[in-house]
């Protein structure tokens, strides 16, 4: 049929089945926006800053495994874009985000709100399309949800000029893709895998370091059979959490920078380390010459590009997690758990050395009481998303996660003010879960204008603030590394958050005792809008354990044993 390419970017979403968009109209865009006006098979949410539709198109995607979609329109508008775009690029979520672009003819001329969008973005997408004629728009479109969901996920950048919008030309979805150079390989090699499995069945001490993979291919049921079958013990990563419950006994916990006592010497003492899905971030290996340095590595990853990228594998295997576990799992009869049970012992008198814990004060509120209570309380009826900075660390280290997609936050590129628009993302992918946010005082000034969104598309996200009038990681730097030079961390003064989640329509809260807060978090859930809760929390209170930056695993700085009265 023969349309508009504003009609054909409408039309080739509704094939994709997309139910939910995420954006902020402009000149450029103006021509699809007139489009979303007549059409009712999905919902558009108008956020009110085009960071926050891309983080928000994030979250949606994290918690449904669907592509998350994004539009924006050019120059500001895509430039304000960029930071969500980055955050998604290095966290490998899938999406596609369209911006408008000025017309064909003032491309070059410094145009009234021109900015070269692909230039911008081809560091921080997977891959990028400027689109020069509307009779392109059916491939392009569907080439860019193929490749944003296929292999490393990642997001995909779409820019149309104004006047391709407005062009007439053929609309044909059913175009075949014909990708020559990529070409996603999925089927891990069998007789490497076979391989791999035997060197696991000649290990002594094997060690699972499960990734954020894991959860991008939907395998976490998968790896659970695995390592339950086998009797290794596994660590996660930050971005990994929920793929173990968080009872299982076989789970350590997490590693790395802020990662357990047990799991990170579980690391330093394995003699074969299997990586699902994981990339040997620097948050999570320390100093890379002493990372597992006696121990063979089995490398699982989509990416050809990330095995022995930082450490070198001995078994490298390209393939979706998923397929590649599936085929392990055929091998397990040569594995002996039985033999491993010395390993498991060693561990677990490593995590009953230097437990996982916080000090308690019956006075004043402690951040990670404020984490554990809330996971008392909603458990596994509870989404959780973050903001960044020790807020992030404390509930990926307390929270009771039971299961994927169920920790929203952002890893690699560390963005504050992630959380609240992902959060509303969140919440529009699963509206059955309570929505919480875990964020700072720093952090959640940086989109709190979301709660406009919130209040109008009646998104009841949960928005704890963790207030300790600190940017308190850059503080805890400060304190450990800095002499207590608090250079511009000090955040004393601050606005009135009731006062704030009041003014937008809804509701706010302040607590400093524990009775306080259940009735807050009870109340907020009960009359389910948007809410602050504004918690005071102990101002200097450190994120324990620690590797310092560029230390090894081994040498963290410990939680000080209290001393008895």
């Amino acid at each position: 049929m023969q349309i508009s390419g504003a009609q054909m970017v409408i039309e080739a979403l509704i094939a994709e089945g997309v139910d939910t968009v995420f954006g902020y109209p402009g000149g450029a865009i103006m021509n699809v926006y007139d489009e979303i006006y007549k059409q009712d098979k999905f919902q558009h949410i108008l956020t009110r800053h085009e960071q926050a539709a891309v983080h928000a198109a994030e979250g949606y995607s994290k918690a449904s495994g669907k592509v998350g979609v994004s539009m924006i329109t050019s120059g500001p508008g895509f430039t304000n874009a960029v930071t969500g775009l980055a955050d998604a690029y290095m966290d490998s979520i899938p999406l596609v985000v369209i911006s408008g672009q000025v017309p064909m003819s003032l491309i070059g001329t410094d145009a009234f709100q021109e900015i070269d969008a692909v230039g911008i973005s081809r560091s921080c997408t997977k891959h990028n399309y400027l689109v020069t004629d509307a009779k392109d728009l059916p491939r392009v479109l569907k080439e860019a949800f193929y490749i944003a969901r296929t292999g490393r996920p990642g997001p995909v950048h779409v820019d149309i000029p104004k006047d391709v919008t407005a062009q007439i030309a053929e609309f044909d979805y059913d175009v075949k893709l014909d990708l020559e150079t990529y070409k996603p390989h999925v089927k891990g090699n069998p007789r490497q895998i076979k391989k791999a499995m035997e060197a696991i069945a000649n290990a002594k001490r094997p060690l699972f370091y499960l990734g954020g993979g894991i959860i991008n291919s939907n395998a976490a049921n998968e790896v659970r059979d695995l390592v339950h079958t086998t009797g290794i013990p596994a660590v996660e990563t930050f971005m990994a959490r929920g793929t173990l419950s968080y009872d299982d006994k076989l789970l350590i916990g997490m590693l790395g920078m802020h990662g357990s006592y047990a799991a990170n010497m579980a690391m330093s003492e394995t003699d074969m380390v299997i990586a699902l899905g994981a990339r040997f971030d620097d948050r999570v290996t320390g100093k890379l010459s002493e990372f597992a340095k006696n121990a063979g590595v089995i490398h699982v990853d989509i990416d050809p590009a990330s095995i022995s990228k930082l450490v070198n594998a001995n078994y490298p295997i390209v393939g979706d997690i998923k397929n590649v576990v599936v085929e392990m799992l055929k091998h397990v009869p040569m594995i002996k758990s039985d033999n491993y049970e010395p390993w498991r012992e060693t561990i677990e008198n490593f995590a009953q050395l230097h437990p996982l814990t916080f000090h308690e004060d019956s006075e004043r509120l402690k951040p990670q009481w404020v984490i554990k209570r809330v996971g008392e309380l909603l458990g596994d009826d509870a989404n959780i998303s973050t903001d960044v900075g020790q807020h992030q660390m404390w509930t990926s280290q307390f929270y009771p996660f039971t299961r994927p997609r169920q920790f929203i936050s952002s890893g690699g590129l560390g963005t504050m003010g992630f959380g609240f628009p992902a959060a509303i993302g969140v919440k529009a992918a699963s509206p059955e879960k309570t929505s919480i946010n875990f964020t700072g005082d720093g952090s959640i000034l940086m989109n709190c204008q979301e709660l406009m969104t919130a209040v109008e598309k009646k998104l009841p996200v949960i928005n704890i603030i963790l207030n300790n009038n600190f940017l308190g990681m850059v503080r805890q730097w400060q304190t450990l590394f800095y002499d207590k030079r608090y250079s511009e961390t000090d955040l004393s003064v601050q606005p009135d958050f009731v006062k704030l989640a009041e003014a937008f329509g809804g509701i706010g809260y302040r607590v400093s005792t524990k009775e306080e807060f259940d009735v807050a978090l009870k109340e907020a859930i009960e009359r389910n809008i948007v809410a602050f809760i504004d918690v005071k929390v102990e101002r200097l209170e450190n994120v324990m354990p620690m590797v310092p930056s560029g230390g090894s695993l081994f040498n963290m700085m410990l939680l000080e044993k209290k001393e008895s009265k």
